[in-house]
């Protein structure tokens, strides 16, 4: 046998023979505690449902699935931490459409797309167009014009200058004229406070935080984005139902994991997490709270993401903001 014959032979029969190994390793994913962190504050929506998933996870692998808050600098100091986490899928991060905008409107020491890879959107996150309602308004088409013919002497307030919130508001703006005082808070309580004490006369909210205010009446729902109404506002109807199909904002909330994480464990992750997200009590439970299950593999996950940046890009550009 010649010398270059033995040493390809070698290496093919050190490769079927470490093969099994490595596959077997793999097959007994996960065989300690899962890390889930959550760059946001406890109590909020966000930790709810990584709890909602973590918790189905655990019931079905015998292991824990250990929520981390992580919340501060506009959620760069979770993500960070979830960049320089071994990767092995003992580290996940809930990621969302604000991973990919503060990756835009900040400088991060991550790079979302770069340090992460995708495993699956978990919900289409709902937002309401909430209004005080002292407003002499009661549809979504009044308030357009109540709004046009009052250029800039309404307020709208988000939880920070470039999150979510705002851009939304921004990109309804665009798509309808509609120019407001845009006011920044740290953090959603403060400016629905505001928003119920009339010092503020809308916001583009999270449904599971203004949920309970609309049915208190404290608040007036004007339109809801999605496919369909909340379960638990019922009156309040979509954007496509109230006159306004076009605006449809890209909200979500998912999971990712290490960049360099061997697919069959993020393939087993996304499998399992869309199977969970087909339960009935568990689309009862995101229905209820404003979001829709979404459910998708790695690869549409990253094509979402992709999607998401360039509208985040298009409505900094068409709305000409700027940020530190």
């Amino acid at each position: 046998m010649k010398r270059w014959y033995r040493l390809v032979y070698v290496a093919l029969l050190s490769a079927c023979t470490w093969a099994p190994v490595a596959l077997s390793a793999q097959g007994a994913y996960p065989s300690r505690p899962i890390r889930w962190i959550t760059p946001y504050p406890p109590g909020g929506s966000t930790t709810a449902l990584s709890r909602l998933i973590g918790n189905k996870l655990s019931e079905r692998w015998g292991q824990n699935v250990i929520i981390d808050n992580r919340p501060g600098g506009d959620t760069i100091i979770g993500i960070d931490v979830a960049a320089h986490a071994a990767p092995d899928g003992y580290t996940l991060l809930l990621a969302g459409n604000s991973s990919i905008i503060v990756g835009i409107t900040h400088k991060t020491p991550f790079d979302i797309f770069k340090d992460f890879v995708p495993i699956t959107i978990i919900a289409r996150t709902n937002y309401i167009l909430v209004i005080n309602p002292a407003t002499p308004v009661t549809t979504l088409k009044e308030f357009i014009a109540y709004a046009k013919a009052r250029p800039e002497m309404l307020n709208v307030a988000s939880v920070a200058s470039g999150s979510s919130q705002h851009l939304m508001g921004e990109l309804f703006g665009i798509l309808t004229g509609v120019k407001m005082n845009h006011i920044p808070y740290k953090g959603g309580a403060a400016g629905l406070l505001d928003l119920m004490g009339g010092r503020v006369q809308a916001s583009f909210s999270n449904a599971i935080n203004v949920i309970p205010h609309i049915r208190a009446g404290k608040l007036r729902g004007l339109a809801v984005t999605g496919d369909a109404r909340v379960a638990t506002v019922p009156d309040v109807p979509t954007y496509a139902e109230a006159g306004l199909p076009q605006y449809r904002p890209k909200n979500w909330q998912g999971v990712v994991t290490r960049a360099g994480t061997p697919s069959a464990i993020v393939d087993k992750l996304s499998g399992e997490i869309r199977k969970i997200l087909t339960l009935p009590d568990i689309i009862k439970t995101l229905d209820n709270a404003g979001m829709q299950p979404w459910g998708t593999t790695p690869q549409q996950m990253g094509e979402e993401m992709r999607a998401t940046r360039a509208e985040v890009v298009g409505i900094i550009k068409e709305a000409n903001l700027k940020f530190d």
